[in-house]
């Protein structure tokens, strides 16, 4: 099963680690994929139950576009990927007195605000004017994915000014954050409660403005038929047919060095001590646990380990995945994802995870992709922020490896948190919900630590912000040679676009010592001095025979 070595080992088959292994396949160079859970996706791996798939990730989509940097990248590897669809229906914000969409015509959600509160006309012309000079930034953004570390000194002052450029809409925003922040940031343009209690949840000015961007560019997707693991299986079929093995159910114990170089990694696969030796390794995996785990103490300095361990990193969740007897939308549910909140608290008790108060995310999967559910039945998730240390390590225990273990307080605290949430839904949206329940399946930062790895079951990583920036908790290269991070760990940010923008750059900068003609046709196409066709009439890339069959879906199988 496995080569005597390898031009790259990644650890991890996220779609992150996934791309990498496509590219670099593509380019011709060998590499292995080792997934710890029992199949590839990361957070983006879903799961099935009965006659229903769910997505346990996707809260929102963007970048997936036929304009998107997704896309762009995926178009490099073949050309029978899953395709995204533009979402019309986006946000709806419900509490009392409150009920507003947000679509993919923002002016429509303009005009309505202006109707209703006139005496904040000239500062909701201005919220959607700013929003809307973000948008233009976001469009010219698809050509500025490449990372410093791939560049010349002359290409990196090209990119500096280009960015500069980009971030100028940004600049006059960023300093509205946090409580004190937000309320000088909202005033700006409103007087209104009404309107300011709409964006009562986020924690600074951009938060309330990038949404509305996305809107303006277009740039809400729903996720490719069959869900969000339609992405990683295509992936994982296009980087085998190219070459690539993808081994899931193994773990990687250590990074093997020798003179502070990375020589390969040795992991258990089946019971067995397996040792696999390549040129390159990339860590597509949690960061703190790539330096305290996989790699000897002495390699990594203590300002290094300390500003992984006090890193910013993005909540995790709790959610429940539910299935029920009818379509959502018989209840009144549709494609876009319903914030349901209390008005009348502070943004701290809406955020802080406690499933009486905090802000409840409602999603409708099946709204919009039929092939999730058996005929004239549907799918629901609710999630709210949650944090691995609340409710006492959420009543786990640990054992001598300081890995939690689940006990029968655990399994009655995730029941008590769904059945509050489920008691909100009928009070305040959906009277009789439970009813239509067929069953569901509830979800803690421990449930997603177990599946991903990633530390405190953070969704998305590493946030960007001063802090972050300023002690460099993100990088490409690490303190071993041939050794490189990828994933969200690598780029501060969330969602597919950072896993991938990520995984694009690792790949390049291993092409860039490798091939420099490989390296430089790609670094073209990806700054847009070249088109995709380029790279197809090429031979320095392997072609992929665009043969990928996506499997059927639960309910498709019946």
């Amino acid at each position: 099963m496995f080569k005597d070595s390898y031009d790259v080992i990644i650890i991890g088959a996220g779609i992150s680690g996934l791309t990498s292994s496509a590219l670099l396949s593509k380019a011709g160079l060998s590499s292995c994929v080792i997934e710890m859970d029992k199949k590839v996706g990361g957070y983006l791996a879903g799961f099935d139950r009965k006659e229903f798939r769910f997505d346990s990730a996707i809260h929102w989509l963007n970048n997936c576009g036929d304009k998107g940097w997704v896309n762009k990248i995926f178009t490099i590897i073949g050309e029978d990927f899953p395709k995204a669809k533009e979402q019309q229906n986006i946000r709806r914000f419900i509490s009392d007195g409150i009920n507003y969409l947000v679509t993919n015509k923002p002016d429509k959600l303009k005009e309505q605000w202006i109707k209703e509160f006139p005496e904040d006309k000239k500062g909701i012309i201005r919220f959607f004017n700013d929003a809307e000079k973000i948008a233009n930034s976001f469009d010219d953004y698809i050509n500025l994915g490449r990372s410093v570390d791939t560049m010349s000194v002359l290409e990196k002052a090209r990119y500096g000014l280009r960015m500069l450029n980009f971030a100028i809409p940004f600049i006059p925003q960023v300093k509205y954050t946090g409580h004190e922040g937000m309320n000088k940031g909202l005033s700006k343009y409103f007087t209104s409660d009404t309107l300011k209690a709409i964006f009562s949840s986020e924690p600074d000015l951009l938060s309330c403005l990038i949404p509305i961007a996305w809107a303006y560019s277009n740039n809400f997707q729903t996720p490719p038929a069959g869900g969000s693991q339609a992405y990683p299986e295509w992936l994982a079929h296009a980087a085998n047919q190219l070459g690539a093995d993808i081994i899931c159910d193994a773990k990687v114990t250590s990074i093997l060095t020798k003179n502070n170089t990375a020589t390969g990694v040795q992991l258990v696969y089946k019971n067995h001590d397996i040792e696999l030796k390549s040129k390159y390794v990339i860590a597509a995996s949690d960061a703190e646990s790539l330096y305290k785990k996989l790699l000897s103490p002495d390699l990594i300095s203590e300002k290094k380990k300390s500003s992984l361990k006090n890193a910013q990193l993005y909540s995790s969740a709790f959610s429940v995945s539910i299935a029920i007897d009818c379509s959502p939308e018989e209840l009144g549910l549709g494609e876009e994802n319903i914030y349901l909140f209390d008005r009348k608290l502070s943004r701290k008790e809406l955020g802080d995870g406690d499933p009486h108060k905090s802000g409840i995310h409602i999603m409708a999967s099946s709204v919009r992709d039929k092939s999730l559910a058996p005929n004239k039945k549907g799918t629901i998730t609710l999630f709210i922020p949650a944090w691995i240390h609340q409710f006492n390590h959420w009543a786990c225990s640990l054992d001598e490896n300081g890995d939690y273990i689940r006990t029968k307080e655990y399994k009655a605290l995730k029941e008590k948190h769904t059945q509050i949430l489920f008691d909100r839904i009928e009070q305040k949206l959906i009277p009789g919900f439970r009813k239509h329940i067929l069953f569901y399946e509830s979800a803690t930062p421990i449930t997603h630590l177990r599946y991903t790895g990633n530390k405190n079951g953070s969704m998305m990583g590493q946030k960007p912000g001063k802090e972050n920036m300023k002690n460099k908790v993100a990088s490409y290269a690490t303190p071993v040679k041939n050794l490189y991070q990828s994933g969200h760990w690598a780029d501060l940010g969330g969602g597919i676009f950072i896993a991938m923008k990520s995984a694009v750059n690792t790949s390049l900068i291993i092409l860039k010592k490798e091939n420099k003609e490989k390296f430089k046709l790609l670094a073209n196409y990806i700054d847009g001095k070249t088109d995709i066709e380029t790279i197809k009439s090429s031979d320095l890339f392997k072609n992929y025979v665009n043969n990928w069959r996506q499997s059927p879906t639960p309910s498709q199988k019946d």
